[in-house]
């Protein structure tokens, strides 16, 4: 890649973190150590020239060979591009699909060409949402990232213990009795009362090992819109656990996600769910987050610790929950078998066992929680 000596523009604080976070979400595994090592370098070479900064960030933030690739296409959208004189870059934008038609007097097409313009649009989306995210190239990550303000989650309801006014109901027989003493005794309409409902508390488990790199960025978004409808608590599983609701409950997305990623100290590391859940029910789970709630685990069901000891918590898991979820990326490739030892050791005690590879099976994963 031929670099010239320009100097790089923007904050240079926002535009690095920017950067690093468009490569989680192109797919590379940039942690928050490579990320905070990536602005010591910078900060030790300068960012006077764009080679240098480049360097940097290929020295910190490449963990193989097969990343340098990707890091030069991500790299030339982000710094390459001509970039704005004011303010700072969020991600790099995808080229439009086709430019609107003109006429020969240099104004706007007919509302038909206007209309099959749009159509190519909607239909290239549609397509996009099916897409296996692990496939995407790093433009098709940032298209995919604005589709996620149309997702609509919706928390599941259970039915409160106490009773509010209704005309329909059960009789309540002190209201209608009070009503009745304030008319000396004067026949009344018949008070009633019926049990409303109320959001029923979602717990969601997510796996940040390095077989679920290529899913974090996405599946960190969809916990950030289902933590937006309220009730939720969310958690990182890897070799640690780590509580995330503090950072999903920031209102900026992006925001949100450095911030997670600020959090989770075990980015791409190893997977030992067994020893994660237990050390989840036993801070946590017992003492009341988890009994009757949703649970929701995403995770390709990798373990490298023992499989029965997983098995032994899923049991206690089921036994608090009101429903538990199993979210695997693999689940939509054809011809996938649950043959892993802890997605085998896991799956007698899930009720829901879906796919969550694209933006359209994240769709069906928020009706089942919905339903749950």
């Amino acid at each position: 890649m031929q670099l010239s000596d320009a100097p790089v523009r923007h904050q240079p604080d926002e535009l690095l973190l920017g950067f690093a976070r468009a490569l989680r979400a192109a797919g590379l595994p940039v942690t928050a150590d490579r990320t905070q090592t990536f602005l010591r370098a910078t900060a030790a070479v300068g960012m006077n020239g764009r080679r240098a900064t480049y360097l940097a960030g290929r020295a910190t933030l490449c963990g193989s060979q097969e990343d340098l690739a990707l890091y030069d296409q991500v790299f030339s959208a982000w710094f390459l591009e001509d970039a704005p004189t004011t303010g700072s870059r969020t991600r790099p934008q995808a080229p439009p699909l086709q430019q609107a038609p003109f006429d020969a007097d240099g104004g706007e097409g007919d509302e038909a060409g206007e209309s099959d313009v749009l159509q190519v649009a909607a239909s290239d989306a549609e397509v996009l949402r099916h897409r296996d995210i692990a496939t995407l190239d790093a433009a098709e990550r940032a298209r995919l990232a604005a589709l996620f303000g149309g997702l609509r989650p919706t928390p599941p309801r259970r039915v409160s213990y106490r009773r509010t006014p209704s005309r329909r109901g059960v009789v309540d027989t002190h209201e209608t009795l009070r009503r009745t003493l304030t008319r000396m005794g004067e026949p009344v309409e018949i008070a009633r009362r019926h049990r409303s409902t109320r959001a029923r508390r979602t717990v969601l488990l997510v796996d940040v090992s390095g077989s679920m790199s290529s899913y974090a960025d996405a599946l960190l978004r969809l916990t950030h819109r289902i933590s937006s409808a309220g009730a939720t608590e969310v958690f990182s599983v890897g070799t640690r656990v780590t509580r995330l609701t503090p950072a999903m409950r920031l209102h900026d997305t992006d925001r949100a996600l450095v911030a997670a990623g600020e959090t989770v100290p075990d980015w791409s590391g190893g997977t030992r769910l067994g020893e994660g859940l237990k050390f989840f029910l036993d801070r946590w789970g017992q003492r009341g987050l988890v009994r009757g709630a949703v649970v929701v685990v995403f995770s390709d069901g990798w373990e490298r610790g023992d499989a029965r000891l997983l098995g032994e918590q899923m049991v206690r898991l089921r036994r608090l929950a009101h429903r538990v979820v199993w979210v695997n990326p693999h689940k939509g490739a054809e011809g996938y078998q649950p043959v892993q030892l802890g997605m085998a050791a896991a799956l007698p005690h899930v009720d829901d066992f879906v796919a969550g590879h694209s933006l359209a099976a994240f769709e069906e994963v928020l009706e089942v929680i919905a339903g749950a």
